[in-house]
């Protein structure tokens, strides 16, 4: 078992537990003021916890459609039916629909009820149920509404990986593809278990030191402006750490064209991702267009296009990159 402890500037600490059969860990991390809580799950996702309190089940949705205000406003009229108050916990026993959802609900509902994430999938372990971020979905882009919402603990219990999807535990492989990028980690040369203890170290040193993404934190974003458009823009089949691999090889091939990185990194790039035997290219169906107004639509788009490019210095914000560009390396990645 590894015990990774977030300590914020806000002053917000908890742990994030990571090992095999760590789910009986769960009740520690409940607020000790707690008297019931409201598990928020999915029915295919099998988990079952217990937390040594009154608890109830409440479901949601499969699928990226359930990111929507429709199952907040769901949720937060059944967590109310039910009579849960701000003394209570949510807890969220899933992936990454799962934890947004759940942290986003327990964000809103009475302006703040605590929240436990339980993740199960390995996007949920390593990105989505780490740091406090959550949200949904609005019809013209990805989690564009939501709240830093900080949970008491998270359980990543790695036996909930053997029993994944092949795509989900490909989707989780996107996000982590990322990681490799944002230090200097050889995680090339890691265990699996290792790989992903060390992610969500890198994940809990970078959001120590900016919890709310005013800088550091946006290097997490690698990969997503593209990889976010894709999902904006239809229904492809494709899944967020798919997606996001694909904005990974865009990332480095702009950061060539832009004359960042040599010709080695971006080989290294695909190396990276040809190694989880991800997808390199947009699916031709995409429209081009459609993807570029989705990228403006992107959170980190304050000046025009907005992307975390790789460069002598590492990776960094790039602002104002001009279309022509932006368009030039689409064709690189087709």
């Amino acid at each position: 078992m590894n015990e990774v402890q977030l300590e914020l500037n806000s002053g917000v600490t908890y742990p994030v537990i990571v090992g095999n059969g760590v789910l009986d860990r769960l009740p520690s991390l409940l607020p000790a003021i707690s008297n019931r809580a409201a598990i928020v799950t999915q029915k295919k996702i099998g988990v079952n916890i217990q937390t040594g309190i009154e608890q109830k089940i409440f479901e949601i949705d499969d699928g990226e459609e359930a990111k929507s205000l429709t199952t907040i406003e769901q949720l937060c009229s059944a967590f109310a039916q039910w009579g849960l108050t701000r003394a209570d916990v949510v807890v969220g026993v899933g992936g990454g629909v799962v934890t947004d959802v759940a942290g986003f609900a327990a964000a809103t509902y009475h302006r703040g009820v605590a929240v436990v994430h339980v993740a199960t999938t390995l996007l949920a372990q390593i990105d989505a149920a780490v740091g406090g971020k959550t949200g949904v979905n609005l019809p013209e882009g990805k989690n564009l509404v939501g709240a830093f919402w900080q949970p008491s603990g998270v359980i990543c219990d790695l036996d909930t990986l053997e029993t994944l999807p092949e795509q989900e535990l490909r989707s989780g492989l996107g996000e982590l593809a990322k990681y490799h990028f944002l230090t200097g980690d050889l995680l090339s040369e890691m265990e699996m278990k290792d790989r992903i203890v060390r992610a969500v170290e890198i994940k809990a040193e970078i959001v120590n030191q900016d919890e709310k993404e005013q800088g550091k934190r946006a290097l997490l974003n690698y990969g997503h402006t593209l990889g976010h458009a894709i999902e904006s823009v239809g229904n492809y089949g494709i899944k967020h750490g798919e997606a996001v691999a694909i904005g990974l090889i865009y990332a480095a091939e702009l950061a060539h064209t832009l004359g960042r990185i040599d010709n080695d990194r971006v080989l290294e790039h695909r190396r990276v991702i040809e190694s989880y035997d991800l997808p390199t290219v947009v699916p031709s169906v995409i429209d081009d267009q459609d993807l570029l107004s989705a990228m403006t639509r992107d959170k980190k788009a304050l000046d025009g296009y907005t992307f975390i490019l790789d460069g002598p210095e590492g990776l960094e914000i790039v602002r104002g990159v001009e279309e022509i560009s932006i368009k030039e390396t689409l064709e690189k990645v087709r």
